[in-house]
């Protein structure tokens, strides 16, 4: 090896170690950096939670006629609003609006300062948070099915959603309804119905479009509408032991009259009788029914 080769062997060598150090420097700059952030923020919420325990404190003291009330409620809203709107954030994605969670997040918020106890010690936002979450799941619960579903059945079907996972894993392949009604010792049927509400929770609009109608028809076009031969399904159904009552020969004018469409000149002479005895004879008939289907007066 050369001498100018060796030299710069060992400038490589020398440049490694000089690498590492210039990572590990950054890196131990990084985590103080990190350290001394995770401290102010520290810091801040603790200032931030010794200010709201004076500002509960004071709120408490004060009539509820003093005007520093909504000053003091008021500045407690600017303190903890961004709190309640990355609560609100947490269940977004979930079919309701952000501003809707937001308000009710901030809601939950007002009900939060109103109801804390600053003698109890805590500090406000061990109770605000389960608070605001609790109302905004109460939200989802209540409001965010189109269609209003039992809580039995809402609660029982976010049971399933939890263990189906951990089923299917124990099992090697996807729960059947009795593994479910076994595992969350219910009936089957509860699983059943409890798997049904969950089309509950959005409803599909009528004028949704057809999936694979490429002619634009919707949702609506394939309901059906009034049958007016179901009006008739129960005088039809009342009829026939009134029909079975009636003279052999009455029963066959009746049937070749308004089955066969037949008139009475073609209904005399199929049977060999004259059209005016046809008549009588139908008048007769449809008299027996109609009394037959009159409602029974006392």
């Amino acid at each position: 090896m050369t001498t100018l080769a060796r030299r710069e062997s060992a400038t490589e060598d020398a440049a490694v170690p000089r690498q590492a150090t210039s990572v590990e420097a950054r890196a131990a700059s990084g985590t103080r950096t990190a350290t001394a952030e995770a401290r102010t923020a520290a810091t801040t919420r603790a200032q931030q939670d010794a200010d709201a325990l004076a500002l509960l404190t004071l709120l408490a003291d004060l009539p509820k006629s003093s005007p520093d009330r909504a000053r003091a409620r008021e500045r407690l809203v600017e303190m903890y609003l961004p709190l309640a709107e990355h609560l609100a954030r947490r269940f977004r994605h979930r079919g309701e609006l952000l501003d809707d969670l937001v308000q009710v997040a901030s809601l939950a918020l007002l009900k939060s300062i109103d109801g804390f106890d600053p003698n109890r010690g805590a500090a406000f936002t061990s109770y605000a948070i389960p608070m605001i979450v609790g109302e905004l799941k109460r939200h989802f619960r209540d409001k965010g099915w189109d269609v209003r579903v039992p809580r039995r059945l809402q609660e029982l079907r976010l049971e399933i959603s939890k263990v189906s996972g951990d089923l299917a894993q124990k099992l090697g392949r996807s729960p059947t309804v009795a593994d479910l009604a076994g595992h969350l010792q219910v009936t089957d049927e509860e699983i059943i119905e409890a798997l049904d509400c969950s089309q509950a929770y959005r409803a599909l609009s009528l004028h949704a479009p057809v999936s694979g109608d490429e002619s634009g028809g919707e949702l609506m076009d394939l309901l059906g509408g009034a049958d007016p031969e179901m009006e008739s399904v129960e005088n039809r159904a009342d009829l026939r032991p009134l029909l079975a009552r009636l003279p052999e020969r009455e029963q066959k004018i009746i049937a070749m009259r308004f089955f066969g469409n037949m008139t009475q000149s073609q209904i005399a002479a199929e049977i060999g009788i004259s059209q005016m005895h046809v008549s009588r004879l139908l008048a007769h008939a449809l008299t027996v029914l109609r009394e037959g289907l009159s409602p029974v007066t006392g």
